[in-house]
C-alpha cells in the first residue's frame, strides 16, 4: 500500500469516528435529522453525509466549516470544538484559516449603536437646517382701562 493510500485509508476511518461522534451527539439529544435539517436548513442527505463522515460524500471543503458550525449550533455543541476536531482528523493540508467566529452580542450592539447614532444625527440635521415655520404676527390688544373706586381722604379709624 502507498502512503498516499495509507492516508486516504486514514482520513476515512478518522472521518467516521467524526461522523459517528456527531450522529451519537445528536441522538444524546433526542434530536432527530429531518429536525436538525430543518433547523439548520441543510438537507437531509448533507446532514447524514455529515454524520457518515465518508469524504466522498463531505461537502466542497469551503462549506464544510460552515456547515459544522450550523450543526454544532442547533444541537448544542461548541462550534469551535466540532471545528477542531474536524481539522485534527483532516490533517494539516486541509487546514485552512478559519475566521474567528464572530460575537453575535457584539454585533448586535454595535448596530444598534449606529442605527441611534443616524437617528441622533439625522435629527440634529432635521433642527437645524429645516426652514422656520411661519408664525401669525402676535396682536396685542389694550386693555380696557378700569374704573378705580375712589379712596376715602381720611385713614380708617384705628390706624
Amino acid at each position: 500500500m502507498s502512503a498516499r493510500e495509507e492516508r486516504e485509508a486514514e482520513l476515512a476511518a478518522g472521518a467516521g469516528a467524526f461522523g459517528r461522534w456527531l450522529l451519537q451527539e445528536r441522538e444524546l439529544r433526542g434530536l432527530e435529522r429531518d429536525e436538525v435539517a430543518k433547523l439548520t436548513r441543510l438537507t437531509p442527505g448533507m446532514i447524514e453525509a455529515l454524520e457518515s463522515g465518508d469524504p466522498e460524500r463531505m461537502p466542497p471543503k469551503a462549506y464544510v466549516f460552515g456547515y459544522l458550525r450550523t450543526y454544532a449550533g442547533v444541537v448544542g455543541l461548541d462550534a469551535d470544538d466540532v471545528v477542531l476536531r474536524w481539522q485534527e482528523v483532516v490533517g494539516p493540508e486541509a487546514n485552512v484559516a478559519v475566521a474567528p467566529r464572530r460575537n453575535r452580542p457584539r454585533a448586535i450592539a454595535t448596530m444598534i449603536a449606529a442605527i441611534v447614532g443616524v437617528a441622533v444625527l439625522l435629527a440634529l440635521a432635521v433642527a437645524l437646517f429645516a426652514p422656520p415655520r411661519q408664525r401669525a404676527p402676535l396682536q396685542l390688544r389694550k386693555a380696557p382701562s378700569a374704573e378705580r373706586a375712589p379712596y376715602p381722604s381720611e385713614p380708617p379709624p384705628g390706624r
